[in-house]
């Protein structure tokens, strides 16, 4: 049953869309947009700072046209730079040959996250023309890798979206799916070219970024409201540990998806951790506290950079809906929260909130004290329980013992019983055994005179036998 209460860091569902309503998850970075929006915003401001020129402002109309032939020309370059990469602008035909149709079909067997399955296919003389395409792609994109960050990343978007564009007849999963395994071909190779570019800030951001989370090493798990399991549930162990692991793990990763999906494990671990709690079911407030947490806990290398990489890098789906975007836009949430911490969102007063960072104060002492305290209670109640089952079970064991000792003895007093009866059978046996066989002797012989008297008898009877002579 939810609760009725306010607690921890209050963030509603609206906040999390996109400011345009289009039903997809904005993000902090994009100004509250989500990643289409915010680039065709973009392009509409570029175009409109173009486009709106002062007409009377003294300039000279030679280098107010020479400004225009510039523009020109640079736009000029950079379509004949997309054609390059992906040959003439217009979609591709939809009347393809038999090799290539029967290619088409060979994608859509595709198991989910087979990477090795799409690169043999990919390889294959029949695919030659998608593996032209991509190879053509890196190959430019590494020989003009000193393009700016932004410039480099509205190529890969539109190689992205050009490339789909073979698989229109495919469902919407199985173009998502494709496109994935392009996501990790191109962006494995690309990741040393373009991952914090010299073009943008993103290092100096990163250490910012790191100072300020090791500055505030002292906000404790009781400040952010996180629900801590119950202390009877546990052994000693963070419960929030495995998230801390897979959140640090990111930076290790290659291709968006793979850092996106450390950003879920993450995420789901710090679910698991909530729903250890024996008090109330994990809600979306609890979750982004759990974050925050992780992030202050853990403070990942290269944070802002990794997040940066999967913005202007990744497939657009996968940061505007689903799991994913959900997971992303709460830890881009949890990051400008903490770049935005004061003492209020701690209820703390000011004077508190700057005595904490001067280290003039020190919370996180008495708490971890406390926390030392209740962990060793714990354990001597642990123990204490652990023994007293120990002295039952013996006590239950000697009981046993007893049992089967006496069970025993009962069973030799009677098998010696049986044993004292059957010597005693054998012994008079043994005793009558003489006499009986005299007298049966004695009755044999008289048997025999019997016998012996009769056959005389009968012979005398019988008389001399009459012959024929």
């Amino acid at each position: 049953m939810w609760t009725d209460k306010q607690r921890g860091i209050r963030v509603s569902q609206e906040e999390l869309l996109c400011k345009n309503a289009c039903g997809y998850y904005g993000n902090p970075v994009w100004q509250g947009f989500c990643s289409k929006c915010w680039r065709e915003r973009a392009r509409t401001a570029g175009a409109t700072r173009q486009d709106a020129r002062p007409s009377n402002d003294g300039t000279p109309v030679t280098f107010s046209k020479f400004e225009e032939k510039k523009s020109t020309e640079k736009s000029r370059r950079i379509n004949t730079m997309r054609r390059l990469f992906w040959g003439s602008p217009s979609p591709p035909k939809r009347q393809e040959s038999e090799s290539f149709t029967n290619v088409l079909k060979a994608y859509q067997t595709l198991e989910p996250g087979d990477f090795t399955g799409f690169l043999k296919i990919l390889r294959s003389p029949s695919s030659q023309r998608l593996q032209s395409r991509c190879t053509a792609f890196l190959n430019t994109v590494e020989a003009y890798h000193d393009l700016p960050v932004q410039k480099q990343s509205d190529l890969v978007q539109d190689f992205y979206q050009s490339f789909a564009e073979y698989f229109s007849s495919f469902t919407e999963a199985q173009v998502t799916q494709i496109m994935e395994h392009v996501e990790k071909l191109i962006m494995t190779r690309l990741h040393k070219w373009v991952f914090c570019h010299d073009s943008c800030d993103d290092e100096q951001k990163d250490l910012a970024l790191q100072r300020r989370i090791r500055s505030l090493n002292w906000v404790t798990p009781q400040m952010l409201s996180v629900p801590f399991p119950d202390k009877k549930t546990t052994v000693t162990s963070d419960p929030f540990l495995p998230a801390i692991t897979a959140i640090i793990e990111m930076d290790a990763k290659r291709a968006p998806q793979d850092k996106l999906a450390c950003v879920s494990k993450c995420s789901q671990h710090v679910f698991e951790a909530l729903s250890t709690s024996n008090t109330e079911p994990a809600n979306a407030d609890d979750f982004l506290s759990g974050l925050i947490y992780v992030v202050l806990k853990a403070n990942p290398p290269r944070l802002h950079s990794n997040m940066q990489y999967v913005i202007r890098f990744g497939l657009p789906h996968s940061l505007m809906a689903g799991e994913s975007g959900y997971y992303f836009t709460n830890l881009s949430c949890a990051v400008a929260f903490i770049e935005k911490l004061d003492g209020p969102a701690l209820s703390l007063s000011p004077e508190e909130f700057e005595g904490y960072m001067l280290r003039q104060r020190a919370p996180s002492e008495g708490s971890k004290r406390k926390e030392v305290a209740s962990d060793t209670q714990h354990l001597l109640d642990e123990l204490q329980g652990r023994q007293e089952k120990l002295d039952q079970g013996m006590d239950a064991l000697n009981v046993q013992l007893q049992k089967w000792v006496q069970a025993v003895h009962s069973q030799l007093d009677e098998a010696s019983a049986q044993l004292a009866l059957v010597q005693k059978e054998l012994t008079a046996q043994a005793e009558l055994s003489p006499g009986f066989s005299s007298s049966s002797d004695d009755a044999s012989m008289q048997g025999d005179d019997k016998d012996q008297s009769l056959l005389e008898l009968k012979d005398l009877n019988a008389g001399p036998k009459d012959t024929d002579c």
